[in-house]
């Protein structure tokens, strides 16, 4: 779909479809106001017959309006002028989406980018406008026989003046690249797990580098994992019939070469079943989504290429499948990891922190500025956040401070967890230096506590989005989180002085 600038002289504008907003009592938006001052009243005689009360939500569809060009002209409500929430007004461009879709509309005039929301610039308006129409839009039918049509809107203007252009447009480019990273995020994470294995992880992770002449990819299989150390990551592996594979994708663009690199490292379970300690069968398909912070990485090296943000970035793909085997790893089992540090595996089911502590130590190789890992790890983090928020954890206040912002900034929400002695002291064990799992309190936390273990040569974050990670339900499917984050975090750090 294509985005661009539109003039505010919308009585010129020549569309399928010219969109404006009106708030209760029949109050009009600057746009609607032009568009009824141009009309002589037309607006303002239609609202009085009841037909639009302004409350949230509702739509009306007008067909030649006087002395307006656009062959209709649809008016959304906006309820109370007073500025929106964020929610609210990705719900009203939604609707828009919605109600363009349903009637055939090829090009439209977008001026809902003049409503006020809450702390936020036009810029934000017109990012929010394209990351909410690129999500309305989405379909994941590949291996559906009969396919759902394209969607018929393919060209939206947002009406600004002249002085907010630039701002537009630098709305246009970034919030085009992050909703390409976001749908190539669900893409991935949507696919069948008998598709979407290890492999096919690592064939992603190539293509990039062939895609993007500044993105180089290295596959780590697991002969070469062997070699390193990697036991506890090649535990998790051990008894499933597709090995891992373990993506480096190293994105180099700044302009001083030797910059050191922001690691992101991304939970690649293509299917978790638990192991031997095995999950329940309720719901058990939705484990395929417990790649979802690898999809988060790829989506997100999708757009800072798209963006050619100046900068060096690796993104790490951990691919693994923890399936239960005759050969597979068990409860009471003591694994070395690729520090030295030995763990007692205490529940298969913890498996993704087995993992990533050994990729953790892989990429302190690269002398990062800092790493951040990013997975599906616990559902003791959706108990404590729901499904709505993301966990922080971190031993860096500064980059915590850093990625909280840009989440504020993406309206991709998160919420700092604390870290400390007293949860190491929940992962102690008799036999080895560590118990893979800290007991049934605080789980989110004695998780991120266990991978800080192997985080001290640099600082570090862990984002825990097992709650947002995937939809449920009759809504079921991936959402794309956090690359709105993430890329945003990277986005500021292009900002930042050095």
């Amino acid at each position: 779909m294509e985005f661009r600038l539109a003039d505010l002289a919308l009585a010129n504008l020549a569309s399928d479809c010219l969109v404006v907003g009106v708030y209760e009592d029949n109050q009009l938006t600057a746009a609607a106001a032009q568009l009824d001052t141009l009309s002589q009243g037309y607006l303002t005689n239609l609202l009085k017959t009841g037909d639009l009360t302004g409350k949230l939500g509702q739509s009306l569809l007008l067909h030649n309006v006087p002395n307006v060009a656009a062959t209709r002209v649809l008016l959304l409500s906006c309820g109370k002028p007073a500025p929106l929430s964020d929610r609210q007004y990705k719900q009203i461009v939604q609707k828009m989406a919605q109600t363009l879709g349903d009637i055939n509309v090829n090009h439209a005039v977008c001026a809902l980018t003049e409503l006020t929301v809450q702390h936020r610039t036009s810029y934000w308006n017109v990012r929010f406008a394209i990351e909410a129409v690129q999500e309305s839009q989405y379909r994941y039918d590949e291996f559906k026989r009969q396919k759902a049509p394209n969607p018929t809107l393919t060209t939206l203007h947002f009406a600004c003046d002249t002085e907010q252009q630039p701002l537009v447009e630098k709305a246009i480019l970034e919030g085009q690249a992050v909703a390409y990273g976001v749908k190539c995020a669900k893409d991935v994470a949507n696919c069948p797990p008998n598709v979407c294995n290890p492999k096919y992880l690592s064939e992603l992770a190539v293509a990039l580098g062939k895609r993007y002449a500044n993105i180089t990819t290295n596959v780590i299989d697991e002969k070469e994992m062997a070699a390193l150390g990697m036991h506890s990551y090649l535990a998790v592996s051990r008894g499933s019939a597709n090995p891992a594979f373990m993506s480096v994708i190293e994105y180099k663009n700044h302009p001083n070469p030797s910059a050191k690199p922001i690691v992101l490292v991304g939970k690649g379970l293509t299917f978790d079943s638990g192991g031997i300690s095995i999950k329940p069968s309720e719901a058990m398909d939705e484990m395929k989504y417990d790649m979802g912070g690898a999809a988060s990485v790829y989506g997100t090296m999708q757009a800072i290429a798209q963006l050619n943000l100046p900068l060096n970035v690796i993104g790490v793909l951990a691919g693994c499948e923890n399936m239960p085997d005759g050969n597979a790893y068990r409860p009471g089992d003591i694994l070395t990891t690729m520090s030295g540090l030995t763990v007692e595996v205490l529940n298969t089911d913890a498996e993704g922190r087995l993992v990533l502590c050994d990729v953790l130590t892989y990429v302190k190789r690269f002398n990062p500025e800092v790493v951040i890992d990013i997975a599906t790890l616990t559902g003791a983090c959706i108990v404590a956040l729901g499904h709505h928020t993301s966990g922080l954890l971190s031993t860096d206040n500064q980059i915590a401070d850093q990625l909280l912002q840009a989440a504020e900034k993406a309206d991709d929400h998160t919420w700092r967890l604390p870290l400390g002695e007293e949860y190491q002291e929940m992962l102690k064990s008799n036999f080895a230096d560590l118990a893979n799992i800290g007991g049934r309190f605080g789980g989110a936390i004695t998780a991120g506590q266990f991978l800080s273990n192997f985080t001290q040569d640099y600082p570090w974050a862990h984002l825990d989005i097992a709650g947002t990670a995937w939809k449920s339900g009759a809504a079921k499917g991936a959402t794309g989180r956090p690359v709105p984050l993430l890329t945003q975090f990277l986005i500021d750090k292009v900002a930042q002085p050095e």
